[in-house]
């Protein structure tokens, strides 16, 4: 079902199972602009598992002129503090000459409303610190910079063996 937008011409849509190639296409996109092409591993059938079959994330489309040119991939987290779920912003990616006609503030209010229709008490996402453009347009938006929080992150290696001290 497309969604109509306050830009002509410019409707969303959630992701299904045959866009899996489309949704993977916008992932490498973003992954070369942040000139980290070579840290994507995710495949097909990777993503299909992940967001068609186990439901770990869902994905908004957006399309101009009925053509792709806009992707979300987002999920839910939890606030204990709020006592409510969030949603998680992993990725949010406007094709390049598609940038400036507000595609990625209509990007960003639609999900401020699943936001509000799924009572999140909040949305939440990280942007690399030589993003300036992404950064004043966050900011923008309404968002704050959480600079006193620190991220920290297990992968590879590192969780297997964390997960080995679970038990002797």
């Amino acid at each position: 079902m497309l969604i109509d937008t306050s830009l002509d011409n410019f409707k969303i849509r959630f992701a299904e199972e045959k866009d899996v190639p489309l949704i993977l296409e916008f992932i490498k996109e973003l992954a070369d602009y942040e000139k980290m092409l070579n840290e994507v591993v995710a495949t097909d059938q990777i993503l299909k598992e992940s967001l068609f079959e186990r439901k770990m994330a869902e994905v908004i489309i957006g399309e101009y002129d009925n053509k792709p040119v806009a992707f979300a991939l987002f999920f839910h987290n939890f606030s204990t503090f709020l006592g409510r779920p969030g949603i998680y912003l992993e990725d949010l990616y406007v094709k390049p000459e598609m940038r400036g006609k507000g595609i990625g503030k209509i990007m960003l209010s639609f999900l401020a409303k699943l936001c509000v229709e799924r009572k999140c008490g909040r949305l939440e996402w990280w942007c690399l610190d030589w993003n300036e453009p992404a950064i004043e347009f966050y900011k923008q938006m309404g968002a704050i910079p959480m600079d006193e929080w620190t991220v920290y992150r297990v992968c590879g290696d590192a969780i297997e063996k964390l997960a080995m001290k679970v038990s002797k």
